[in-house]
């Protein structure tokens, strides 16, 4: 399905709020959407939320042959799935250019930038050593997907556990949960890729845009930083030339926001192990809203029930006395009927007499049917008996 395009109004009004530093949802030329940070049942599984953006992030393990270039070496794969739950434009079962560009950009984020110590996944040299995988899925696309991908996949290697192994001699034996604790990864830094879009060749800039700001942009710069100010991979797409200084700038202002991101991802982990250690409310339970369980849910209503006996007193002392006996409505209108004791029929038809007329029509014609049969039965009794007396004579 094809994206729907902008009108010509539509674009006009963007470019021209954009022109007087207003944007759609109220913010700021530098400000990021509220961004929410939650973890699965499961460890590696986490959901992260900035705005309507929502992206899931699950990391698995399992053991296989090194590569023959790097045989002391871990193996780390990467992958972005956009299902057509998140966008219409989004089709099932086909890579799209942005999914393979959103990809390399994940893995020169996080593989190329040597954030994971791959040779501490390394079990026997040569021959296994963990493969993780990094599965993205896009719930919802709302703009800014590489940031949340990001975001999303060094949460979700930093909330991971691996199994326990250990070797005697050629045997390796990998332990469940119950037998032995999981192992978190190694991981060195954690780069964060923060997305700046460019309007009229440059002349404006936002920070973290959504999907209708990403439609009318000219180019667009993604920087991808630790906290320690070390760029990790930059990319420009969209064809714009940019200044040295406005890369300088952008540079600047993606230290800041990598700073409160990882902050706030670091007590996201603290919470969760915390809630885990507790034995509380973790993963999809805590991360599901309970308004959101079903749809018609109400909020509870606080009923005072200190006075309820004194309340209802009152209310029975106040109250008139119910009369003894209750007349029945008396119907006059003709046509209407009315059941009761003690009523008269209002169909305004004579049952009762029709009754009995019908009754005495049906008696008098069993009375004629009655008479007929007695008078035939004695005729033939004479017949019998002249017929008798003349056989004896």
């Amino acid at each position: 399905m094809k994206e729907t395009l902008l009108s010509n109004c539509e674009r006009d009004f963007l470019l021209q709020a954009i022109a007087e530093k207003k944007r759609l949802d109220g913010r700021q030329t530098y400000d990021y959407r509220k961004m929410k940070i939650t973890f699965g049942t499961d460890y590696g599984c986490c959901f992260v939320d900035l705005g309507k953006t929502r992206v899931m992030a699950q990391v698995s393990c399992e053991l296989v042959a090194p590569k023959e270039s790097r045989p002391n070496e871990g193996i780390m794969f990467f992958n972005i799935e956009l299902s057509p739950m998140a966008s219409p434009t989004f089709e099932q079962g086909r890579q799209s250019e942005l999914s393979v560009k959103l990809n390399r950009q994940l893995e020169r984020c996080l593989r190329n930038s040597k954030c994971i110590d791959t040779e501490s996944l390394c079990v026997v040299s040569g021959e296994k050593v963990w493969k993780i995988r990094v599965d993205v899925h896009v719930l919802n696309h709302d703009g800014n997907l590489m940031d949340v991908a990001s975001i999303a996949a060094i949460t979700a290697l930093c909330h991971f556990r691996r199994p326990d192994v250990s070797i005697q001699g050629d045997e390796v034996t990998v332990y469940s949960p119950e037998e032995r604790d999981p192992i978190p990864l190694s991981i060195y830094h954690m780069p964060i890729s923060v997305s700046f879009s460019f309007f009229q060749q440059g002349t404006y800039l936002l920070v973290d845009p959504c999907e209708r700001e990403e439609r009318v942009m000219d180019g667009l710069l993604m920087i991808a930083m630790n906290k320690h100010r070390e760029i990790c991979s930059i990319q420009s797409s969209g064809g714009i030339m940019l200044l040295k200084e406005q890369v300088m700038r952008c540079s600047k202002i993606a230290s800041v926001k990598v700073s409160e991101i990882t902050e706030l991802l670091i007590k996201a982990l603290e919470n969760d192990k915390k809630a885990r250690k507790e034995g509380g409310r973790c993963g999809f339970a805590e991360s599901m809203p309970q308004e959101r369980i079903t749809a018609l849910k109400f909020e509870e209503t606080s009923v005072e029930m200190t006075d309820v006996a004194e309340r209802a007193s009152d209310v029975v002392q106040g109250a008139e006395a119910p009369p003894l006996m209750v007349p029945s409505p008396v119907v006059p209108v003709p046509g209407v009927g009315q059941v009761g004791l003690g009523l008269q029929n209002t169909w305004g038809l004579e049952e009762e007499d029709d009754d009995e007329e019908e009754e005495a029509e049906e008696c008098a014609n069993r009375g004629e049917e009655g008479e007929e049969k007695v008078t035939k039965m004695e005729v033939e009794r004479h017949k019998k008996d002249a017929s008798r007396e003349g056989q004896f004579t």
